[in-house]
């Protein structure tokens, strides 16, 4: 005779620290349909999450953490249950926001370039070297543009 299988659940708070989704994210995504309605107590009436539960909401964290749209994780989590049939999309989805990112890297780097410039100036500056802090002035100017334009993206 086989012992009855305990199955582990947590509560709220516990799927909260486990998957680094506060406990008003995971009634959000549940209530938009990100995640389908989580399974409540019998007499608490309370969100009982199971381990199947923790390992979707890990995804929907990393799919969070890209920076993908609540919209598009709930098209990407949805497309789960398809499989193969599904594989066109997800790809799409997740090529999406993989541009996103190369954009959002491009202004990193160009941000980065600019405070460097400005580092450079005020240290030329400090230093009374008058010839330098124009050319830093200058090459800082000419990335206004560039800052600009990442701005609208």
């Amino acid at each position: 005779m086989s012992a009855p299988s305990i199955r582990k659940t947590y509560t709220i708070k516990e799927a909260a620290a486990l998957t680094g989704l506060p406990a008003s994210t995971l009634r959000y995504y549940e209530s938009i349909g990100v995640i389908t309605p989580i399974r409540r107590g019998a007499s608490s009436k309370h969100r009982v999450y199971t381990t199947e539960d923790l390992d979707l909401l890990t995804w929907v964290s990393c799919l969070s953490a890209t920076g993908m749209s609540v919209s598009d994780m709930r098209r990407y989590i949805g497309n789960g249950a398809l499989g193969e049939a599904a594989a066109p999309e997800q790809i799409e989805l997740l090529k999406a926001q993989q541009e996103q990112l190369a954009i959002e890297a491009r202004s990193i780097a160009l941000r980065r370039r600019y405070v460097a410039l400005k580092i450079d100036y005020w240290r030329a500056v400090q230093a009374g070297d008058d010839a330098r802090a124009a050319q830093l002035s200058h090459e800082a100017r000419s990335l206004v543009d560039d800052l600009k334009k990442t701005k609208k993206q």
